[in-house]
C-alpha cells in the first residue's frame, strides 16, 4: 500500500474501469485468498491507521462487491476490538457470491448489521471516529438512488472523517465527473481518504475527483498473484515530480534557447486590450530559465510599460521564426490570424494557446499545416494547450463531451493534429503521438483565475527552448506550474503575474 501524492517520483499506472475489470478477472483466477478478502483486510488496516482511537466505526455497505469489501473490513475491525456497526443496503440474499460470503463471515464474527442508518451513532460520532464508504464501487454508471443519497448526505454531515473504498460513492471512476451530472453533496461522498484497489483510476485525479477523494492510497493487491501476471496495458500514467533544471557554470544566455511570445492584441484594434496575456507568457518563459525572451506584441508599438526590463521587444516581421521557440496566441484576439500561417509554417518549435487555437479550429488549412509540422525532416516540436472548450472546438464536439472523457479527448486531439496536447483543467492530461499519456496531479483551485494558462504556455515554451522534447516539456511544465500553486502561502492571494515570478 502506498500513498499517491503530487510529488510521486515513480511511475504509477492508471487503468480505466474496463482495464481494472480485466485485471480483476486475471488475478481472481490465480488468487487464494479471494480479492475481496485481501481488499477487506487492506481496508481494515488503513482504517485502523487513520482512526486508531475510534470509539465508533460506521460502515455503509452497498448491495454489490464494494459492500462486500466493507463487510470484510468490518469483520477484521470487530475482531481487533474496535466498536463497529454496519448499515447494509439491500437484501443480503441478493448480494454477489463473494459479498454474501463476507456478510456471513461478519455475522458469525458478531458484527452488528442493520438495514437502516444508525442515527444515534451518527450524532455521537466525533472527529476521532470513522465512517467507511462502501456503498458503490467502479461498477455504477447511474446516479445513486434517493435512499442512497440520504445515506450519502448523512455521511457527509457526520463529524467523523470518511474513508472511501475504491472510489467515493457517486464519482465516475473514468471521468471524475459526478454520476448524473449534479455536484451537490447528496450525490457524491466527500471523502477525507480514498483507498483505491488493484490500480489507480483516472477519475480520482481529474474533474470533481480532485475535490472529493481526499488523500489517495493505492493497494494493488498483488498478493493475489504474481505482480505482473496478466496486467493490461496502462491507459495513462500519473505525471511524476519534475526536478528543477540546473544550469551549468560553463553556459551563457545562448545556451538556454530563445523564446518569442507572439500575441497581445491592443485595445485600439477591437476594443479589448489583451497585451497583458502576452506579457505574462513572456515573464513565465523568462522565470522558467529561457536564455532570451522576445516579446512581439501584435499591432502595438514596440515599447510597452507592462513589459519587464529583462524582455526584449521586436515586431513580428523582424523575427527569425526558424531559429526560435514561438509561443503564439496568448491574448492574440483576431490579430493572431494575420501571422498564424507564417508561425505554423516556419517556427522551429511552437506552443499554441488561446486565440491561436480558436483560429486553427476555424481554418482546415491551418489544421493541415499544424499536422504537417510533424512530417518535416526535423519534426518540428509542437505543443497545444487547450482548455475544454478550445479542445471541443478543435474536435467538433462540446466541452461537456470533452469533460466526460478527458483521456480520450486529449488522445484524439493529439492523433488528429499530430502534436503534444496539454488538456488543461482539474487533472491536466498530456498526450503525444507514440508516448504514454500522463495525468498531472499537481495544482489546485487557486489556478482557476485569468492568466495562469498564459503562464503555463510561456513555461512550456521555456522548457522546449532548453532542449526538452515536446512531450517532456509539456509534462515538466504542467507539473512545475501546478507545484508552484501547491506551495503557495495559504494567506496570500495567487495572481498570474506572481505565479510567473515564482517559477524556476
Amino acid at each position: 500500500m502506498r500513498r499517491l501524492t503530487p510529488t510521486v517520483s515513480e511511475p504509477v499506472a492508471v487503468l480505466r474501469k474496463a482495464g481494472v475489470r480485466a485485471q480483476e478477472r486475471a488475478l481472481q483466477a490465480l488468487s487464494t485468498p479471494s480479492l475481496m478478502t485481501l481488499a477487506g483486510l487492506s481496508s481494515a488496516h488503513l482504517a485502523l491507521a487513520l482512526a486508531p482511537h475510534a470509539r465508533r466505526i460506521w460502515v455503509a455497505a452497498g448491495p454489490g462487491n464494494n459492500g462486500g469489501d466493507g463487510l470484510q473490513a468490518a469483520c477484521h475491525l470487530h475482531q481487533w476490538g474496535m466498536r463497529v456497526q454496519v448499515s447494509l443496503m439491500g437484501s443480503p440474499e441478493q448480494l454477489p457470491t463473494d459479498a454474501r460470503a463476507a456478510w456471513q463471515n461478519a455475522l458469525r464474527a458478531g458484527v452488528p448489521i442493520h438495514s437502516s442508518l444508525p442515527h444515534a451513532w451518527l450524532q455521537e460520532m466525533t472527529d476521532q471516529d470513522l465512517c467507511i464508504d462502501a456503498l458503490l464501487g467502479i461498477g455504477s454508471d447511474r446516479p445513486p438512488s434517493d435512499v442512497m443519497q440520504d445515506w450519502i448526505e448523512q455521511m457527509n454531515q457526520c463529524a467523523a472523517p470518511i474513508l472511501a473504498l475504491d472510489v467515493p460513492t457517486g464519482l465516475d471512476a473514468d471521468s471524475g465527473q459526478i454520476l448524473g451530472g449534479s455536484p451537490t453533496r447528496r450525490h457524491v461522498v466527500h471523502a477525507d481518504t480514498t483507498l483505491t484497489l488493484l490500480a489507480a483510476k483516472p477519475g480520482l485525479f481529474m474533474g470533481h475527483g480532485r475535490d472529493v477523494c481526499g488523500n489517495i492510497w493505492l493497494d494493488t493487491l498483488t498478493r493475489a498473484g504474481p505482480a505482473n501476471s496478466l496486467v493490461p496495458p496502462a491507459d495513462a500514467w500519473l505525471n511524476t515530480a519534475k526536478p528543477n533544471t540546473k544550469k551549468t557554470h560553463a553556459s551563457h544566455k545562448g545556451s538556454h534557447g530563445d523564446v518569442a511570445i507572439v500575441g497581445g492584441e491592443p485595445m485600439a484594434l477591437h476594443g479589448m486590450g489583451m497585451t497583458g496575456a502576452a506579457v505574462l507568457a513572456a515573464q513565465a518563459a523568462l522565470h522558467g530559465g529561457a536564455g532570451r525572451v522576445i516579446l512581439s506584441l501584435l499591432g502595438a508599438p514596440a515599447e510597452n510599460t507592462l513589459a519587464a526590463p529583462d524582455l526584449m521587444q521586436r515586431p513580428f516581421h523582424r523575427l527569425d521564426l526558424t531559429q526560435l521557440t514561438v509561443v503564439a496566441g496568448c491574448g492574440g484576439g483576431q490579430a493572431i490570424a494575420t501571422v498564424l500561417g507564417d508561425i505554423l509554417l516556419h517556427s522551429a518549435r511552437l506552443v499554441l494557446d488561446a486565440d491561436g487555437l480558436n483560429a486553427v479550429a476555424a481554418n482546415p488549412d491551418w489544421q493541415a499545416l499544424l499536422r504537417s509540422r510533424s512530417e518535416t525532416p526535423d519534426q518540428r516540436a509542437t505543443v497545444i494547450t487547450p482548455h475544454p472548450l478550445e479542445a471541443a472546438r478543435l474536435l467538433g464536439s462540446t466541452a461537456q463531451e470533452v469533460q466526460q472523457d478527458r483521456l480520450q479527448a486529449a488522445q484524439a486531439l493529439s492523433a488528429q493534429l499530430q502534436c503534444t496536447v496539454i488538456l488543461k483543467g482539474s487533472g491536466s492530461v498530456i498526450a503525444s503521438p507514440g508516448e504514454p499519456t500522463r495525468i498531472n496531479t499537481s495544482g489546485n483551485g487557486r489556478l482557476a483565475i485569468g492568466g495562469t494558462g498564459d503562464v503555463l504556455a510561456g513555461l512550456t515554451g521555456s522548457r522546449l527552448a532548453q532542449g526538452q522534447s515536446a512531450h517532456e516539456a509539456a509534462c515538466t511544465a504542467a507539473w512545475q506550474h501546478g507545484n508552484a500553486a501547491d506551495h503557495w502561502p495559504s494567506n496570500d492571494a495567487l495572481t498570474a503575474s506572481r505565479l510567473a515570478e515564482r517559477l524556476h
